[in-house]
């Protein structure tokens, strides 16, 4: 825990201090007296137990637990002013936007509240929301034409260059219309008695759906249509037999509602990572830390909690 003794005039002086190599200069450049910020470094001095500073006539030199000290001092300044600067530019009316790409499962689940949750804490700020296939999304992501994406974690050689910042767990279900054929004796052996709707190649669960089906003894069903197309997916299962295979979150409505009801297959081990993807080069925008406040409040409320990692520490 932090010593509460520790003031932010402590860490600016010391900060600066070390940036001028001078006590006279630093006083100086805060406005303050040399007896003044003589002070005040020997209080945080005093706080921490150590000796930050030695000085000379020829000026100053950080000892070594001032070296370590002086790293994390600038890092909290730095992002107390990206604060500062996010508080003043989200709040400028009409001059700020983000964009966010979003896979079909969080676009249907997580989006829609994370965008009013967004609004909220930045009003002034237009959101942008792009939904697609996974590596549409990130070659857009690459080029730089929206500034985040949402999704699922895809396969090694999808993901070069890309920064990945997990949020929770999700897995694939098997879903049909409620009043379907199968429900009257669910067995997995028996889906290729109807259409499936099958997730394609190069989305980020088909390998996972191959490999659930190669370990349960299903073998290649040929009677399939093959999309990620959620808004195609709930019409046409809605109005056939066909057996929707899909990531959870894209249905989570419908099943809530009782429009499409989830086959009870085990399918825990198609159960993986969705985060929040970025350039890692990018240094995040105002814009995009708020969102991340966004997407963590809407986890929280979702109680996604215990699944998660917190994308603001």
């Amino acid at each position: 825990m932090v010593d509460r003794r520790i003031k932010f005039r402590h860490i600016q002086c010391f900060v600066e201090i070390c940036r001028e190599q001078s006590l006279k200069i630093a006083a100086e450049k805060l406005f303050l007296t040399q007896p003044a910020i003589s002070k005040t470094l020997k209080e945080l001095e005093e706080i921490l137990g150590a000796t930050l500073l030695t000085r000379s006539r020829s000026g100053v030199a950080l000892t070594r637990q001032g070296e370590v000290f002086l790293h994390f001092a600038e890092m909290s300044l730095a992002a107390l002013q990206q604060g500062l600067s996010g508080v003043e530019q989200v709040g400028t009316k009409g001059t700020t936007k983000l964009s966010v790409g979003a896979l079909p499962s969080v676009a249907a689940r997580l989006m829609p509240a994370v965008a009013t949750e967004f609004r909220e804490l930045a009003p002034n700020t237009n959101l942008s929301i792009t939904d697609g296939p996974h590596g549409y999304l990130l070659e857009r992501l690459r080029l730089g034409d929206i500034d985040l994406v949402i999704g699922r974690l895809g396969r090694p050689d999808s993901m070069q260059g890309i920064s990945f910042t997990h949020l929770y767990e999700e897995q694939v279900e098997f879903v049909v219309r409620a009043g379907h054929p199968i429900l009257s004796a669910p067995d997995l052996k028996r889906i290729g008695e109807w259409q499936l709707i099958y997730p394609p190649v190069g989305s980020a669960i088909r390998p996972l759906v191959d490999r659930y089906l190669i370990a349960h003894g299903v073998g290649e069903i040929t009677n399939r249509l093959e999309t990620v197309s959620g808004a195609f997916g709930r019409a046409y299962t809605r109005n056939t037999d066909a057996i929707w295979i899909i990531s959870a979150g894209v249905v989570a409505n419908e099943i809530s509602d009782g429009h499409l009801v989830a086959l009870p297959f085990d399918t825990s081990i198609t159960k993986g990572p969705v985060g929040l993807m970025r350039r890692p080069d990018d240094v995040q925008s105002p814009q995009a830390q708020v969102f991340n406040i966004a997407v963590n409040n809407v986890l929280e409320r979702l109680e996604l909690g215990g699944q998660r990692s917190a994308l603001i520490e």
